[in-house]
């Protein structure tokens, strides 16, 4: 109990020592005149965002003047901006609107009655504006608290030079054909996909094995505990995988290594998010031309099409029991994820969204355009495996990876030592 106390009495504490944050009063400004909205945000000064959202905010205030205005307060500190949205949230005192990484621990903003709930909103046009799958990520309990806004996606990248040269026309679509393929690439001297197992988290074999289930678990992939038949399914497809289709050092190898195969042009498959985009654009120019993004084969018996999209930052908002309030602050997420003016922000702060929107496709990095049009275009889009099991759960998975590639663990026994990890 006493624990208890000193952390409320801390984040009262930086609450005082936050003179910057304005928080929702809940009440209409000035007694039924213009309705004023703070919010405190990380995109400004340098952020890559700031420039169109200053745009954004500045038409929408010009739109609506006299009756609703948007007071954006900087806060270009990032970790600074986090502890303060802690700190104002253990407090019961919460912005207007703000921005969040969603997470586990972020996630616990929705206990209680604090945050506005959208849920019935999102129910209708605007939430079919969403790339489907994103707001079922940002839903939890049943109740959508918060707006699924910009997005990291983590498809599939292949180099179609590599695959002329297997005489692949195009991706295979199953994996009945995946291995087909695999093998003629193997048979033209190229090592079909990098892999690791080391890092924290075995990130690029992370999301292979991430791409995999969502194929066979389809949207509700992650409700599924680790006792559901699909995580050892799809265990059984990335032993194969490492036993015969990736370089010699996979075991034990980092990002860095799975990532320089590829840019090597040493192997024809590769996944990682759109922030790799320069590094291969400036360092393997002839592999960044070669370069396409697809979805996962489809298991057999599963879905085709879908994306691993994780969510970088989501808004929120106040509770507040003043219906023109409340009105107000839908109006102005409804403005900022209007499908052109996402669009904007896209095309100018190369970031991607889970909204669905077109860009200028003549004035965009043509990888880029890729990732956006990979969106999109997917059948549904999940989060990855580690957005949804604890830390040391996903630290086994490089392990366990290793010990199905050297044989020394069946499918069934990686699984079952992921659910150990889990029980404990």
């Amino acid at each position: 109990m006493r624990s208890r106390f000193l952390i409320v009495l801390a984040a009262i504490v930086a609450l005082v020592l936050v003179p910057s944050f304005v928080f929702a009063s809940g009440q209409q400004q000035g007694g039924g005149g213009e309705i004023v909205i703070n919010w405190p945000s990380i995109w400004v000064g340098q952020d890559a965002k700031a420039p169109a959202i200053d745009a954004l905010v500045e038409e929408f205030n010009q739109a609506n003047e006299g009756k609703i205005k948007v007071v954006v307060e900087p806060n270009p500190d990032y970790d600074g901006y986090r502890d303060k949205i802690n700190a104002a949230i253990a407090a019961g005192q919460v912005p207007d609107i703000f921005i969040f990484n969603p997470d586990p621990t972020t996630f616990q903003y929705y206990e209680g009655d604090l945050l506005m709930d959208f849920t019935k909103d999102l129910n209708g046009a605007w939430g079919k504006q969403f790339v489907p799958g994103t707001i079922k990520g940002a839903t939890k309990n049943g109740v959508t608290k918060s707006i699924p806004f910009e997005v990291g996606v983590t498809p599939i990248w292949y180099n179609q030079d590599l695959f002329d040269k297997a005489g692949i026309k195009e991706f295979p679509k199953t994996f009945d054909q995946f291995w087909k393929d695999a093998d003629r690439l193997k048979a033209a001297g190229i090592v079909p996909a990098s892999q690791m197992t080391g890092g924290s988290n075995a990130w690029t074999s992370m999301l292979w094995y991430s791409h995999i289930l969502a194929s066979i678990g389809g949207q509700d992939v992650w409700d599924k505990p680790l006792t559901d038949p699909q995580y050892v399914e799809a265990a059984r497809i990335m032993q194969r995988m490492f036993q015969e289709y990736t370089t010699k050092d996979a075991v034990g190898a980092d990002a860095g290594v799975s990532g320089g195969h590829y840019l090597a042009g040493r192997t024809a498959m590769f996944i990682n998010g759109p922030w790799y985009i320069g590094r291969i654009r400036d360092e393997a120019p002839e592999v960044y031309k070669a370069t396409k993004l697809t979805p996962a084969p489809q298991v057999k018996g599963g879905k085709y099409g879908a994306q691993i999209a994780f969510p970088l930052s989501n808004l929120a908002a106040a509770s507040t029991d003043d219906p023109a309030r409340r009105a107000a602050v839908v109006k102005f997420l409804k403005w900022l994820t209007k499908p052109e003016n996402v669009a904007k922000i896209s095309e100018s702060a190369g970031s991607l969204f889970a909204i669905k929107y077109e860009v200028d496709r003549t004035n965009i990095d043509p990888l880029q355009l890729q990732f956006i049009d990979a969106l999109n275009n997917a059948s549904f889009a999940v989060s990855h495996f580690q957005a949804n099991f604890p830390v040391d759960v996903t630290a086994e998975l490089g392990q366990g990876f290793g010990a199905m590639a050297l044989g020394r663990m069946t499918p069934e026994e990686f699984v079952k030592q992921l659910q150990a990890v889990a029980n404990n």
